[in-house]
């Protein structure tokens, strides 16, 4: 594939790119409509394709809430159905927010043994939209420090529960990758971080 193609998917996805300017770039660089539709599927993950169900009969899901500054961070929270203490894990999304991708994510991590919880970043702005653009519209207007103590409270709040043992960790994808390595800084009482970013091309 064109590394061109590449490169605007990637100025789309990272940065504050239209989804109109971004459809009428991929025409002009595939040469029609129909080859940027064609093009389209290979470059966009179908969020809408999920590995695991709400109604997975072995886990607990639920929505919750924990304090912090300026209000409360709302979460996605899933686990599996025993009543021994287990680990944690936080799911941290991309710059598209608390979507079913994120959801089917913690869900096959609460499926592995650990309680899961993918907060929303965008709770204080009034939670992640319907709408992916108007979604990354909005980190934009996230105060970044802040932001990282919102997620922060998570670990407190996961360590808290009496269902968790003291072994919090976290996971981030792309915007979120960005965040786990904050709290590996910022959360000392965090255990592990992994990361999964996508690097910037030159």
């Amino acid at each position: 594939m064109d590394k061109r193609i590449i490169q605007l998917y990637d100025d789309y996805t990272h940065q504050p790119l239209t989804r109109e300017e971004f459809l009428k770039r991929l025409v002009i660089l595939t040469g029609s409509t129909m080859a940027a539709m064609n093009v389209l599927p290979f470059l966009e993950g179908n969020y809408s394709i999920v590995q695991t169900s709400e109604e997975e009969k072995d886990l607990v899901i639920a929505q919750v809430t924990y304090k912090v500054e300026g209000g409360e961070m709302k979460g996605y929270l899933a686990k599996p159905k025993q009543r021994r203490k287990l680990p944690a894990i936080i799911v941290i999304h991309e710059n598209r927010g608390l979507n079913a991708h994120i959801q089917d994510v913690a869900r096959r991590a609460a499926k592995a043994g650990y309680i899961a919880l993918a907060p929303d970043g965008l709770s204080l702005l009034g939670g992640t939209p319907t709408n992916e653009d108007a979604a990354r519209e909005l980190f934009q207007k996230l105060d970044s420090a802040q932001n990282t103590k919102n997620f922060a409270r998570a670990v407190d709040y996961l360590q808290a529960r009496k269902d968790c043992t003291d072994q919090v960790g976290c996971v981030g994808f792309c915007w979120g990758g960005a965040m786990a390595n904050q709290l590996a800084v910022h959360a000392p009482n965090l255990k592990a971080a992994w990361l999964f970013m996508v690097a910037k091309r030159m």
